[in-house]
């Protein structure tokens, strides 16, 4: 049969064949590949791994790294709080560390003082850890009206006066907080373990209250991470980044704006009770000084440098502010330009601020998703050049 022709009495010309399609040599490896597949498990791994490194280390590691792993949890705690507020719904504060000072203060009055020096109510620990919570979700509340009413740098001033308010207090009401001098705080026991000092044998390894301690500071943690996560993926957290982003759409969408502030506020300041809390059991002494304008600032680092918006960021973020001046006390005979407190030269103290103004300026600049991000970062750039190779 022959071809039919065209208008010029030539045959139609031949689609042309499709060049072989080419196996990308440098780009992702597909999802149902060896490599895809490897990736996957090792993702759904690495979080178990973790919790079972956390789980094994007051078996193997010093006193020292569980108490800076203390100081960390605590701090991660109160940064998710934080981070809910001004992160994810927009509302600057600087006085965090007001709220961890009620948390820490309120379960010493509540629970009572071991040395009968101070006023105490001498309530069961674990009951006086709950009211210690709930008095700082109270304190917010009070201060939620105006929290739902300012934001920005307003809101920022406002909260700082909490912390001048709450430095006055503590130095001064010396039968309710010992003075410039503090109050211990009581041991906390509930259904018979008692995290104290007391040597306990578990698997042939003494326990203290440090590794006690430890694992109450996991608990604490994981419960309020997931509870945090939950919040920000249900309909509230949707909310919350709606009034962050653009608060004049949100109230037009019927999202009370004020309402939402308020109730955020107070349970940032619930998140900073419990952190207080935690701080006041591994510290073992409550002490004025520490819960000042400095702590405040150390928290709005932390979230900055971990990642904004993020509970996942926040954990980072508090553990690189709080560990780096630990880690720079422990090595300071070691390390350069780095001396002992006291002997001259940079301080660790010193030389942990001056890393932390870095970090921040780095993650402004650099990274403003924060540490959080810097995997998927990397992964980005990676997968960039190899499409440049490739083309």
């Amino acid at each position: 049969m022959s071809e039919p022709l065209t208008k010029t009495g030539n045959p139609p010309p031949s689609a042309p064949a499709a060049p072989p399609s080419a196996a990308p040599s440098g780009g992702p490896a597909p999802a149902g590949s060896g490599r895809g597949r490897l990736h996957r498990r090792l993702r759904r791994l690495l979080p178990a791994a973790g919790a079972l490194i956390l789980l094994a280390l007051p078996f193997y590691a010093e006193a020292f790294w569980l108490r800076a792993g203390l100081f960390a949890m605590a701090a991660a705690i109160g940064a998710i709080g934080l981070n809910l507020l001004t992160g994810s719904t927009g509302q600057l504060s600087l006085g965090h560390s007001f709220f961890l000072a009620v948390g820490a203060y309120g379960y010493c009055l509540f629970a009572g003082d071991p040395d009968g020096t101070t006023t105490g109510w001498g309530l069961p620990p674990l009951l006086a850890m709950v009211l210690a919570v709930a008095l700082a979700g109270v304190a917010g509340g009070l201060f939620s009206p105006i929290a739902g009413r300012l934001r920005g740098a307003y809101l920022g001033i406002a909260t700082l006066a909490l912390i001048f308010i709450g430095q006055h207090v503590l130095f001064n009401a010396k039968d309710l907080t010992g003075g410039f001098n503090g109050r211990p705080v009581p041991v906390l026991e509930f259904l018979g373990l008692s995290f104290d000092n007391e040597k306990t044998l578990v698997a042939g390894v003494p326990f203290t209250a440090v590794e006690k301690l430890w694992y109450l500071g996991l608990v604490l943690l994981a419960a309020g991470a997931l509870f945090a996560v939950g919040v920000l993926k249900s309909r509230p957290g949707r909310a919350m980044n709606a009034i962050r982003d653009h608060r004049i759409a949100a109230g037009v969408m019927g999202i009370p704006v004020a309402r939402y502030r308020g109730a955020v506020f107070v349970l940032s300041s619930m998140y900073a009770g419990l952190a207080g809390v935690l701080l006041a059991l591994v510290f073992q002494r409550t002490v004025p000084g520490y819960f000042g304008i400095s702590l405040a600032l150390t928290y709005l680092a932390m979230i900055v440098i971990g990642g904004l918006g993020s509970v996942g960021g926040a954990v980072l973020g508090a553990a690189f502010v709080t560990l780096i001046p630990q880690i720079l006390t422990r090595y300071s005979e070691s390390l350069p330009l780095i001396s002992a407190p006291g002997t001259g030269g940079v301080a660790p103290g010193e030389a942990s601020e001056l890393l932390y103004g870095a970090a921040v300026v780095a993650a402004v600049l650099f990274l403003p998703g924060g540490l959080v991000r810097l995997p998927l970062v990397l992964r980005m750039r990676r997968q960039a050049r190899r499409r440049t190779k490739t083309s």
